[in-house]
This record gives C-alpha cells, structure tokens and sequence, in this order.
C-alpha cells in the first residue's frame, strides 16, 4: 500500500524537478541574451568583447529553446500513472542525458582553451579569443549546471530503489 501512495508523489517530484531545472536553464539564457545583446550592439566588431558577446547571444538562444522544449515535455501531473519499472526507466534515462551533456561541457572547456590558444597564431585572434572565453563561460555554467541536477535528481533513484 505504500508503494501505491509514495510512487506518484516521487514521480510528481521527479517531474517538477526537471522543470524547475529547464525554469533555470532559461533564466541564464535569458540574462545572457539581454546582456549580451545589449553589447554585442555596442561593441567594435574588430574586438575580442564583440565576439564574446556574439558567441553569447548565438549559444543563448538554442539553450533558450532546450529550456522551453524542456519547459513544454514536463508534466507533472500526468506522471502519476507510472509504474515503478516505468519510474526507473524514466529516472535512469534522464540521468544518462544529465551525465552525457556534462562529457560534452568538458569538451566545450576544452575547445574554449584550444581556441585560446589557437589565436596566438591566427591572423583574427580577436574572434578566437571573444569564442574560446565565451565558450568557457558557457560550458563552465552547463557544467555545474548539469552535475548540480544530476545529484539533485539522482536523491529520487534512492527513493524508487527503496520502494
């Protein structure tokens, strides 16, 4: 009887989690758009700033609309139904997503200092300079990002384990 009350409530959890996390995935890409935005208008596009913030804005909206596709798949209360082999699939494989994009944010920091670097040579190293520091920035936040809402999210597999 209390795998028939705890399930939903985990489930319901698991789900607003995972749109609370999307909530700020869009918050950071909104600021980056604004701030961004607002530069990369009123910066010399022969500087590194510019490119930085160019980069910025580029790389913002596609997070802009992972975090609304994210926002739009969450449904928190229609998860009620799951049963507990559904549940854990259901936790397993979102943990797979979170742990991946956190392998592909390494890559970003390390295509970050490989562009740095590479501008020593380049005949623009101003744009190599503006994207290898925008990339860190960004991938440093999916970064923390993505290993923060994994350890979040993966206190829910302990719960599903225990029932």
């Amino acid at each position: 009887m209390l795998l028939s009350a705890e399930l939903p409530a985990i489930n319901q959890a698991r789900e607003l989690l995972a749109e609370h996390g999307m909530a700020v995935l869009g918050s950071w890409a909104l600021l980056n758009l604004v701030v961004s935005g607002y530069y990369v208008a009123r910066t010399d596009a022969r500087t590194e700033a510019h490119h930085f913030h160019l980069l910025n804005v580029g790389w913002n909206v596609v997070n802009t609309l992972v975090a609304v596709w994210g926002i739009l798949r969450a449904h928190p209360q229609q998860v009620a139904g799951l049963t507990l082999p559904e549940s854990l699939s259901a936790q397993t494989s979102f943990e797979h997503i979170l742990l991946l994009n956190a392998g592909l944010d390494v890559g970003y920091l390390l295509l970050g200092t490989w562009l740095r670097r590479r501008a020593a040579t380049a005949n623009q190293p101003e744009r190599l300079l503006g994207y290898g520091k925008s990339i860190w920035l960004q991938g440093g936040f999916l970064l923390l990002f993505d290993l923060s809402f994994y350890f979040t999210y993966h206190q829910f597999a302990g719960r599903l384990l225990a029932l």
